[in-house]
């Protein structure tokens, strides 16, 4: 059960979320979390690397999914509230949001890494939930501002050790909800919707389609409201408010 996984620290490891697929692929499927002081080849979403200096928490949660892809696409959501509720209990009045499908940021400045990933082994689907949060630093040169626990008023003396046991309580709880009621974490993750009623940009880069933030859809898609007035509905790639001049 996920609620029992133990937890592997490292000093040191190239990324957390390749020592889970490491184990994954020799069969090693039993629930376990890998955690780091320090990663040498992190890595997020979309191909992106992620820093990852050392003071801020480093984890993947590896773990079988009896319920196969159908299910792993709700892990995005129960991921990211689950670093939300994380941070609120190291900042209780941190004000966080989420940016779809599954960044935590507070006043855009992104507060952590989620990345989920897939295979399978013997016939088990195993997912890798990589999830890195900022809590004594908030790294530079990401492409985008940044922000830290320290930096929005945990403890001076707050450390991943001490962030990761609240993570993986709230993880355990996210997940059952997903699990049990999608429609209700959906719910839940739309009071800290980022952007809601706002003109946005979203999907792949190369195919981005502007329009108001109105709402998720089932099954966790972003529902926009096209000029001409039709829904339209994203399902892959990334989001971003549109800052009009002037």
């Amino acid at each position: 059960m996920i609620e029992n996984a133990p937890v592997y620290w490292y000093d040191d490891i190239d990324s957390t979320s390749e020592e889970a697929k490491r184990r994954a692929k020799r069969g090693e499927l039993s629930a376990v979390w890998i955690a780091a002081k320090s990663q040498s080849a992190g890595k997020g979403r979309l191909g992106r690397s992620w820093e990852s200096p050392e003071g801020n928490l480093f984890s993947t949660l590896l773990f079988p999914e009896p319920d196969g892809l159908v299910f792993a696409g709700r892990i995005p959501f129960a991921a990211a509230l689950a670093v939300r509720d994380a941070c609120v209990q190291a900042v209780p009045k941190i004000e966080a949001e989420l940016k779809w499908p599954n960044d935590v940021r507070v006043r855009g400045q992104k507060m952590s890494g989620i990345l989920t990933e897939s295979g399978e082994t013997n016939g088990v689907l195993w997912i890798a939930l990589g999830i890195g949060i900022n809590v004594k630093t908030a790294p530079e040169g990401t492409g985008q501002e940044t922000s830290s626990l320290m930096k929005e008023g945990a403890p001076p003396g707050m450390t991943p050790e001490m962030v990761l046991p609240d993570l993986r309580a709230a993880l355990a709880k996210r997940l059952k909800q997903a699990r049990q009621s999608f429609d209700s974490l959906l719910s839940d993750w739309m009071r800290y919707a980022e952007g809601v009623g706002q003109n946005v940009q979203a999907g792949p880069a190369h195919n981005r389609i502007e329009g108001i933030f109105e709402s998720l859809a089932t099954d966790g898609g972003l529902n926009l409201r096209l000029p001409n007035g039709a829904l339209h509905t994203i399902r892959a790639g990334d989001v971003e408010l549109v800052k009009r001049i002037g």
